[in-house]
This record gives structure tokens, sequence and C-alpha cells, in this order.
């Protein structure tokens, strides 16, 4: 197994890892739990980045670091929806999203054909790990402003609204990347 494809598997791992610490408490917790996000956000950039420059594109690195990446950025919505930092619709957006585009690639692949990621989709992966890094910001604040003063009901207003409002920003991304790839390759699917 290579390098890239070693990589894409740790982001798995650093998934449950990064998980374990956000439902820890305290502030270390929290510190631990988005450091672990930033290195398994950092291992979604490097692994490709390694795979190409060193031509280590495998057909097990196409299939996985896709799926390891869904499993990020799923797993911390997830929380963030237990947590009660937003909404369980948008979590039940993101997912149908990623369930729908996943299972088409994965079934064109079967047939033989590869549908591209698209430039839409990469725009959507920044938004969502852009407001994924604002959300555990926002939890770490909390806890290092608890852990030295008085936490102003006033202040979870305005974080929790400013969530909400980027989780929209992400949201609006999400269903365009998802309607823009089926169109873009609607004529592949219609041979599916």
């Amino acid at each position: 197994m290579n390098l890239a494809n070693r990589l894409t598997l740790s982001r798995i791992l650093l998934t449950f890892i990064f998980m374990f610490f956000l439902f820890c408490q305290g502030l270390w917790a929290k510190a631990a739990s988005l450091i672990v996000f930033t290195l398994a956000a950092l291992s979604d950039l490097f692994d490709g980045l390694i795979a190409q420059r060193w031509n280590m594109v495998t057909d097990f690195g196409r299939l996985m670091d896709p799926i390891a990446d869904k499993i990020l950025v799923l797993a911390a919505f997830a929380a963030f929806v237990q947590m009660q930092l937003i909404d369980a619709w948008m979590f039940v957006i993101i997912v149908s999203r990623e369930i729908l585009i996943t299972s088409l690639r994965l079934f064109a692949l079967n047939k033989g054909k590869v549908l591209s990621a698209a430039r839409a989709g990469k725009h959507k992966t920044v938004s969502q790990m852009a407001v994924i890094f604002a959300i555990l910001g926002f939890i770490l604040l909390k806890e290092i402003v608890l852990k030295y003063s008085t936490w102003n009901p006033a202040w979870e207003r305005i974080f929790r609204q400013g969530i909400f409002y980027l989780m929209l920003i992400t949201l609006g991304l999400t269903l365009y990347s998802g309607l823009s790839y089926l169109w873009e390759n609607r004529k592949i699917i219609a041979r599916l």
C-alpha cells in the first residue's frame, strides 16, 4: 500500500479520534478535536498531491479517497446535530446529496464509466470544511471563555445565528453542486 493510500486510510482513523475528543468534556479535549480534524483535512490535501506528483494513483485511492472525505465530513455534521448546533434537516440534505452522487459514481464505475468530480463539488467541499472549522472554532472559543470567565447568552445567539447562515450557504452550494453534477453527466447517467 502506497503513502497516498495510507493517508486516505488515516483520515478514516482520524475521524474516530476526532469524534472521541469532540464528545469529551473540557478545553483540552475540544482543542484536540480541532487539531485532529485539521490533520484529517490536511491528509485529504496531501494524499491527492502525493498520488499525482509521484504517480501513485490507484483504483483503491480513487474509490476510497472520496469515501474517506465523506466519512469525515458527515461525522462532523452528525456530531453537530447531536450537539444541537445545526438542524437535522440540514444534515439530511447533505447526506442525501452525498449518497446520491457517490452511488451514481460507483454504479457508473461498475459499468466501466468514470464520472469525474465537478468544480462545483470542490466548492461544496471547501464550504463544508470551512463551516466545520467555524463551528469547531465556536466550540473551542466557548470552552476557553467558560474556563476563565462567564459565557454570555447573547454571544451564544450571535454564534448560533452565524452558524445557521453559514450552513445555509453550504446547503446552497451542496444542492447546486449535486444538481449541476447530475446535469453535466445526464447523458452518461441516461445510458446507465
